[in-house]
């Protein structure tokens, strides 16, 4: 037996109202339109809801049963417009946010105090891993949200899963030590550093950068250290283990006992810092208050970084 939930609705009003006319005038029906809903669901009861007397109607057993549930149903209802109001205006919800670490150890701290600050009732959750592991994540809708990066080429957006927004270009330096012949350098070809050896930091996207900008001066990088942190990369190459091409944002934290030359011919591939999400989903109100100061905290953030040597 399934009866319609709106008919339902309606033979709550009959019941509050004790009349077809009165609840007529509290729904803005007419008597008709009244009379009717409360038949089709006579007709799908399979038996009598409620009793005609010469001043108004009364329920029967099977209505009275009728009515209490859809009064649980009108509850529920309630509630549910209740939790949405308070969800679009921030005073509730849980919001699922993805980094990767150097946004974690960057910039991303500025915009969690001013969200918590704006809209301590939602409750933050964040999840920090290496790209591949927030493309999973945002699949998987485990995440709403993710800050990470992409490449700076060209790519046709509509055969992508995400769509991204771009906060600011994150571009590729080159990191050697105090010590090393290129130090007092500003600038540095490519085809200087056939030879040396290098550090990156464990990841096939870092591998495929360097491999990139190593294969237009036509050689292959010799890779001697597999860093798992660009932390430690700086460390390793202040030893003397190599030379490290790593993106500006790395550089946070910048050693005292390395060099940093920031022109590099030709230009080497460099990331974009972009919020991404899944393509053609909204945001929820929480998602979209983050994803606009993600955006203007770390605009904000960029020319105040660590100043290089």
């Amino acid at each position: 037996m399934d009866m319609d939930v709106r008919r339902m609705l309606v033979l709550v009003d009959v019941a509050r109202s004790g009349s077809l006319t009165a609840a007529a005038g509290r729904l803005n029906y007419t008597v008709s339109a009244v009379s009717q809903q409360i038949g089709q669901l006579e007709a799908e009861a399979g038996q009598p809801l409620i009793e005609r007397r010469p001043r108004g109607v009364t329920l029967t057993e099977a209505g009275r049963a009728v009515v209490r549930h859809a009064e649980k149903i009108e509850r529920a209802v309630s509630a549910a417009h209740e939790e949405l109001r308070d969800i679009a205006g921030l005073n509730t919800g849980t919001l699922r946010l993805g980094t990767v670490p150097t946004v974690t150890e960057s910039f991303l701290s500025t915009a969690i105090s001013v969200f918590r600050e704006r809209h301590p009732a939602v409750d933050l959750r964040i999840h920090s891993t290496q790209l591949s592991g927030l493309d999973r994540l945002l699949e998987a809708r485990e995440i709403e949200l993710a800050i990470t990066w992409d490449r700076d080429v060209v790519v046709d957006s509509q055969m992508t899963a995400t769509s991204t927004e771009l906060i600011f270009p994150d571009p590729s330096v080159l990191l050697v030590p105090s010590k090393h012949p290129l130090a007092t350098r500003s600038s540095v070809h490519m085809e200087e550093l056939r030879h040396e050896p290098w550090i990156i930091r464990t990841s096939p996207n870092v591998l495929s950068l360097l491999q990139t900008a190593c294969a237009a001066a036509g050689f292959e990088p010799i890779v001697t250290f597999e860093a798992r942190s660009y932390q430690e990369a700086q460390a390793m190459v202040a030893v003397g283990m190599g030379i490290a091409m790593v993106p500006q944002l790395s550089l946070y934290s910048l050693r005292e006992d390395i060099r940093v030359i920031t022109r590099i011919s030709p230009r080497p591939p460099s990331r974009r810092i972009v919020v991404a999400r899944r393509r053609g989903e909204s945001l929820s109100p929480a998602g979209l208050a983050m994803s606009e100061l993600l955006i203007e905290t770390g605009r904000a953030w960029r020319p105040a970084q660590h100043q290089m040597k």
